[in-house]
């Protein structure tokens, strides 16, 4: 018989969100007619820009003619939107990284799982807790060992560096679940002990486009020294909305190496790009000329338009949370809001309250580790009517 890779039977039956989509859906059974209002998973709820549409549609097009129809698409991505993030996301922000280090992908969420295929499962992996499952669940599987950073009130969602030197650290800023963000000089820190330590960091810096303060870096490759010691994911889910579409990238430099179990240094420039045309045909076509309109004016101001929109949200529901008497974090450089649950409720205890009580549905902070027990969070990717009533269906349990 088939052996089993034993290491899957370590993480939990069900994913977080399909957890929460299983009790939702058993809820709605039972009471049918009864209007449920998601502040929980991490979705769009306004339509994509106008300019990316029309990029689409046009792309589309070109697909029905002969001379412009296209088959695979480059692994690395077509030029045009390569071009198009190296200008707008690095080099005018005085970022010097070169096109050869940009990989379009089909999301964020993707790379951060797929990274671990050209990292051998000896690594000794830090990661901050509470965390997005997948950097968890992924080195599970994997069988790496695993030493968790505590992200709470008590150190200001700072993690303290590992008890034992880590050889790869996973950071999200601004950070899901927890909305919170560091400072240019906080992250430098984490820069340093990489090149102290010769560690990798996977940088998750999918949420960016939500930065508000000027102090909070939008790349880490903004920090002197990081080209050395960082790979950095990028997503246009929660940039333009293409949670539907599904295209991101993940930046590898090409200083970046990695030694084999005879010493030998390799780049990681070199084995990402091995591993990519191995196993990833590329994103299509019509889908990067869509990416590539997110940077056009007209795509720029429409995106814009609408991350303002949700950063609405954002303090819509944090000022409601906060008028109950909850502590609450986030909500000021990316669409989280990280609250405390009353009375010392278990996370998923207010979860059930929230839906049976008021139905609404958030996300129960145990989810994304350890330390997120007792907290519980609430995203600002909703309808702004929905979000009114649902602050308001809160307050009045």
């Amino acid at each position: 018989m088939v052996k089993l890779n034993e290491h899957y039977t370590e993480i939990g039956n069900n994913y977080l969100f399909a957890e929460i989509s299983r009790r939702v859906k058993e809820y709605k059974d039972n009471h049918c007619g009864e209007k449920v209002i998601s502040l929980g998973i991490g979705d769009i709820t306004q339509p994509i820009a106008p300019a990316v549409v029309d990029a689409i549609i046009e792309a589309t097009k070109e697909m029905s003619r002969t001379e412009t129809v296209r088959g695979y698409a480059p692994y690395e991505g077509y030029d045009f939107l390569v071009q198009a993030i190296l200008k707008h996301d690095f080099t005018d922000r005085g970022i010097a990284i070169e096109a050869d280090e940009i990989f379009v992908s089909d999301g964020a969420k993707s790379d951060t799982g797929n990274i671990g295929d050209i990292l051998g499962t000896d690594n000794r992996i830090a990661i901050t807790d509470p965390a997005y499952p997948v950097y968890v669940d992924t080195n599970k599987m994997a069988g790496r060992a695993i030493e968790l950073l505590p992200c709470t009130p008590a150190n200001r969602f700072v993690p303290a560096f590992p008890e034992t030197a880590a050889d790869v650290i996973y950071l999200c800023y601004p950070n899901n679940p927890t909305g919170t963000a560091l400072t240019k000089s906080q992250l430098k820190l984490w820069v340093d002990y990489a090149l102290k330590n010769r560690s990798l960091i996977l940088y998750d810096a999918a949420y960016e486009a939500y930065v508000s303060e000027t102090d909070v870096p939008h790349s880490i490759f903004e920090i002197e020294g990081a080209q050395e010691v960082a790979i950095e994911f990028r997503s246009f889910s929660k940039t333009a909305g293409f949670t539907g579409l599904r295209a991101g990238y993940t930046v590898v430099p090409k200083s970046l190496t990695a030694k084999t179990s005879t010493n030998e240094i390799l780049s990681l420039n070199a084995m990402w790009r091995r591993r990519q045309s191995t196993k990833f045909n590329g994103t299509a076509y019509v889908i990067q000329r869509g990416a590539e309109a997110v940077y056009s004016p007209e795509g720029q101001r429409q995106t814009k338009e609408t991350i303002a929109y949700y950063m609405q949200n954002a303090k819509i529901i944090k000022s409601g949370i906060e008028s109950l008497g909850l502590q609450c974090y986030g909500g000021v450089n990316a669409p989280y809001i990280w609250c405390q649950t009353p009375d010392k409720m278990s996370s998923w205890e207010f979860f059930d309250l929230l839906l049976n009580r008021a139905q609404v549905v958030g996300t129960p902070g145990s989810g994304f580790g350890t330390a997120g027990e007792g907290f519980f969070r609430f995203t600002a990717f909703g309808q702004k009517d929905d979000t009114l009533e649902a602050i308001e269906r809160i307050k009045n349990i």
